[in-house]
């Protein structure tokens, strides 16, 4: 007798995880997932085994959510110390490789300005063919890393990646970034596969078309032993409808932080997607089962884990028609290329985009706008703000941007005139440059230089002097992390007087006076034009 076809359950979260760590940019890229096992999941791994009552005690504390302690109880230490040793083991090249980077920068701190040449010999055998040595104008010496040849070398593991199955109820979820996913999590299941494989796909198309699930089964390669953990996350339940928009002008939705739908008859144009699950709520949003059954396109600003987030990505990925990512030199450690990263994982057709650089789309056109600030003044080209000109319609997606340099924006203007829309970050206070760039530093920064070093958005004058230059007639104010399905990758915390909230307030009132429609938008909102 055959077995009924069944859908894939909206609620069914699966985390891509690195070595049991969630996925992220970082991870993703050779030449740093390294320097993050090695210098963030190690060192937060040790200091779990030998004090877990600290962690524990710290985490009382939310204000300390976001910070390197290990969210298990006391009585798992054994687990984590049991995946410390397995870490040690398996990613013992890994290990090696990150050791050589350090001492690669060693090598090239007394570089004077002299030929370089000489210095190759030096390179640790393990980066030896990976590297170029180069000096910058003022005779700074620096290393770029050929990025396609990691990727095709033994340092891209596709063997440590894998995907962590789990049922949803809630929003909530923990800190993911400082806390692995055992394996032996209660109601999880991990499924060793790498992001590429095409059996991915197929199961993600069974949200909305029922399928097999024993043939879904072995096709990733999950054994009986796990059969009846996995017969849970299929429903005989179809997916409520979600027909595409077919009306004549232009409709916006927000999606939450900074995803946005935007959608007229002829196209459809996703931004940065970060996307609640489904499940019975009092709080009503657009889900995954909102989204259009294809997406012509999914523009990317950025590398930070809010808005180049895999989860929902390679859930999308078999419905996606190009995704467009800024374009970036590649081979610094801090900047690695965002379409050889998801190329690697599997996206087929990727396209990069330079400032004031357009590619056209029906009814109108997509615009790369340079996007400054929210990067600690590291030098990352991989960030673009997107201008997108629909039916007539102009709406420049801005991201986490920061008018460091006002005048850039009446450059901006001069070259795209006047703005309907804009759609802007005020994460005005952001975490310091070690929070995210830590594991790459050759050395910890002194604190106040740290600290002066932020990845922050703009604050309310800021955000007055972008509006002031592009001359919007609306503003709407997003990114700022304040969805409840967020806290997993953000763990904001925001309450009433929060300094961010207080800036884009200001911010509120400036466009009132200004007679400009404004909003704050939470959890859901729709716009037409």
């Amino acid at each position: 007798m055959s077995q009924p076809e069944l859908y894939l359950k909206q609620n069914v979260a699966v985390e891509p995880l690195y070595n049991q760590w969630y996925a992220w940019w970082y991870l993703i890229a050779p030449a740093t997932a390294p320097l993050y096992v090695a210098n963030h999941h190690v060192k937060i791994m040790e200091s779990f085994v030998a004090n877990p009552a600290i962690h524990v005690a710290a985490l009382k504390n939310p204000a300390l959510a976001g910070g390197p302690y290990l969210n298990y109880g006391v009585e798992r230490a054994g687990e984590v110390k049991e995946l410390l040793e397995r870490t040690r083991k398996e990613q013992a090249a890994s290990l090696q490789f990150a050791q050589a980077v350090a001492e690669l920068d060693k090598l090239l701190v007394p570089a004077n300005g002299a030929s370089l040449e000489e210095l190759y010999k030096k390179v640790p055998d393990i980066l030896q063919g990976y590297v170029e040595l180069l000096y910058d104008l003022n005779n700074r010496a620096s290393a770029r890393f050929f990025e396609p040849l990691l990727y095709r070398s033994p340092h891209y593991k596709e063997s440590s990646q894998s995907l962590s199955f789990r049922l949803l109820k809630g929003d909530a979820r923990p800190y993911v970034f400082s806390t692995p996913r055992l394996d032996s999590d209660k109601d999880t299941l991990q499924v060793n596969l790498p992001f590429r494989h095409e059996a991915i796909d197929q199961l993600y198309a069974m949200r909305r078309t029922p399928g097999s699930v024993d043939a879904i089964r072995e096709a990733m390669g999950i054994g009986a032993r796990d059969a009846e953990l996995f017969s849970t996350f299929f429903t005989d339940q179809a997916p409520r409808p979600a027909p595409r928009y077919d009306g004549d002008g232009v409709r916006v939705r927000y999606i939450g932080h900074a995803c946005v739908l935007i959608e007229s008859r002829d196209v459809s144009i996703l931004t940065d997607p970060v996307i609640s699950y489904d499940f019975p709520t009092d709080v009503p949003r657009y889900t995954h089962a909102d989204l259009p059954e294809k997406i012509d396109y999914v523009l990317i600003t950025h590398g930070h884990a809010d808005h180049l987030m895999f989860e929902p990505l390679l859930q999308l990925r078999q419905r996606i028609g190009t995704i467009v990512v800024p374009a970036s030199n590649g081979g610094g450690l801090a900047d690695p290329s965002l379409k050889l990263m998801l190329k690697a994982v599997g996206f087929k057709n990727v396209v990069t985009l330079s400032e004031l650089e357009s590619i056209e789309v029906p009814g109108g056109s997509i615009t790369g706008v340079p996007f400054i600030g929210e990067h600690a003044d590291l030098n990352i080209q991989a960030k673009l703000a997107h201008l997108v000109q629909l039916k007539g319609r102009s709406m420049l997606m801005a991201a986490d941007s920061n008018a460091l340099e006002p005048r850039m924006y009446d450059h901006v203007h001069a070259a795209v005139g006047d703005i309907d829309v804009l759609f802007l970050g005020m994460e005005s206070e952001g975490g310091p440059l070690s929070w995210m760039y830590g594991p790459l530093l050759p050395a910890p920064l002194p604190r106040k230089m740290d600290q002066s070093r932020r990845l922050n958005g703009s604050n309310a004058d800021r955000a007055i002097e972008i509006a002031r230059r592009i001359n919007p007639k609306q503003v709407h104010i997003y990114a700022m992390g304040r969805e409840p399905w967020m806290g997993h990758v953000m763990a904001m915390g925001y309450h009433e007087n929060s300094p961010q909230l207080i800036e884009a307030r200001k911010m509120l009132a400036w466009c009132q006076e200004k007679g400009i429609t404004a909003s704050l938008p939470y959890i859901q909102a729709e716009l037409f034009f």
